[in-house]
């Protein structure tokens, strides 16, 4: 059995893993020159499970129209009439209200627990190291009135299996002794202890490498440019390089997902949300913070990785647009320098931005698609693709295997525009 991936992300070669191990013939085609460049390569590095609200709430609406009158909100829009992101938002409206939040945010809950033990296994079973700390992870309220709603809000969690405690200041300050010497006022912290962290895009090449050795190819600079269809089956993938042909296909390519599929009728309602991150290189460790986690009032998040500090912070609808300005980073370094101080030199550092493939729900988009037999989708899975991709793609996997996946998969089947 011969099966094409479509896309070198952390999505894509987790689902070429799952494939290999099934006993298929695995391609993975990817536009870049190397794996996991784009998304995989500018996330938190979180892999938080305790932190997995959908986007879509009732506060969303609120915060959307302030982003549009020039506040510096967590979730940005700039103004656009582009039909699509049209489309999406009113998709992204209808799910704000607290029942489809509830359901969207469970919903990513059970696969962000059932991923995360899948990636614990992969990297067990592999021995792959990705600077993981799985230490738990800090969720920090600088305001006490602000730090019980917060323990409030994620009853929701808790209720559902999720083990978050509550942190006074002496309490974090012994789970994490480098909030100590922070600069402004903390009232204390969430603390999930199952949550971790680690690089995405390490493991990514690393798990690369293995499948490579095990005969895996990988066609790296080569653009698919459309799927070519013959009844209810993919017959192949039209490339700059050529046509492809297999007996299944996998796409897997994030915020361009819905460019390909839309070349076989499906329209995928997955829109980028711009992201930003800052890696720093740590001087003084003793000063770092030992534990990634979010500051929950300028909602900027972190993760150690080895000797080096990864932070980021905000989506903005603005297309596909990747441009960034050093002002799109003051968040990010001003939260820094409050919180660790001495840590390392917050003024230096390295500035990205990325597109996270984002559903109006939340959920991702995993399995197979109603027009055709052999084609199956991976993707959408928003801010948390490094959290969801080992289980999303044992998921999908199962699916093509004809297996019932281990998690309840309704949440995630193949969705269109409303139109």
């Amino acid at each position: 059995m011969r099966t094409i991936v479509v896309g070198g992300g952390v999505v894509g070669v987790t689902t070429a893993y799952y494939l290999f191990k099934e006993g298929h013939e695995v391609v993975v085609v990817d536009k870049a020159s190397k794996v996991g460049a784009e998304a995989t390569a500018v996330n938190a590095g979180l892999i938080a499970p305790g932190h997995c609200f959908a986007w879509a709430s009732p506060a969303a609406p609120k915060m959307l129209v302030k982003s549009l009158f020039g506040e510096k909100t967590s979730i940005r829009v700039k103004p656009t009439l582009n039909p699509r992101f049209l489309w999406w938002g009113l998709q992204f409206m209808r799910e704000c209200t607290t029942e489809r939040a509830a359901i969207n945010t469970l919903a990513k809950m059970h696969l962000c627990d059932y991923s995360q033990t899948k990636l614990d296994e992969i990297a067990l079973a592999e021995g792959i190291d990705y600077q993981g700390v799985d230490k738990g992870l800090l969720y920090l309220y600088r305001d006490a009135a602000e730090l019980e709603l917060g323990m409030g809000k994620m009853k929701l969690l808790t209720d559902n299996g999720q083990k978050l405690e509550q942190l006074d200041m002496k309490g974090l300050a012994a789970v994490d002794p480098a909030f100590g010497n922070a600069t402004v006022q903390l009232a204390g912290a969430i603390h999930a202890p199952n949550d971790g962290s680690g690089n995405s895009e390490l493991f990514t090449r690393k798990l690369t490498e293995l499948l490579i050795s095990k005969g895996v190819e990988f066609k790296l600079g080569v653009t698919a440019k459309s799927f070519v269809a013959d009844g209810d089956r993919i017959t192949g993938l039209q490339t700059d390089q050529g046509l492809m042909t297999a007996d299944n296909y996998v796409l897997a390519m994030g915020v361009w997902s819905p460019k390909l599929s839309r070349t076989v009728g499906q329209d995928l309602p997955v829109y980028p949300a711009k992201g930003f991150s800052m890696t720093f290189d740590i001087k003084d460790k003793s000063k770092a913070p030992e534990l990634g986690g979010v500051d929950e009032k300028t909602l900027v998040a972190w993760s150690p990785m080895g000797d080096q500090l990864r932070m980021s912070s905000t989506a903005q609808f603005s297309g596909f647009d990747r441009s960034h300005k050093p002002e799109d980073f003051a968040a990010i370094r001003s939260t820094a320098k409050e919180l660790w101080p001495d840590a390392a030199d917050w003024d230096g550092g390295s500035m990205t931005a990325g597109l996270r493939p984002m559903t109006p729900d939340g959920p991702p988009i995993i399995g197979k698609g109603k027009k055709h037999k052999n084609l199956f989708y991976n993707t959408g899975h928003g801010h948390m693709g490094w959290t969801m991709a080992s289980g999303s793609s044992a998921a999908i996997v199962d699916i093509i295997a004809g297996r019932t996946p281990e998690i309840e998969m309704d949440p995630f089947v193949v969705r269109t525009y409303r139109k």
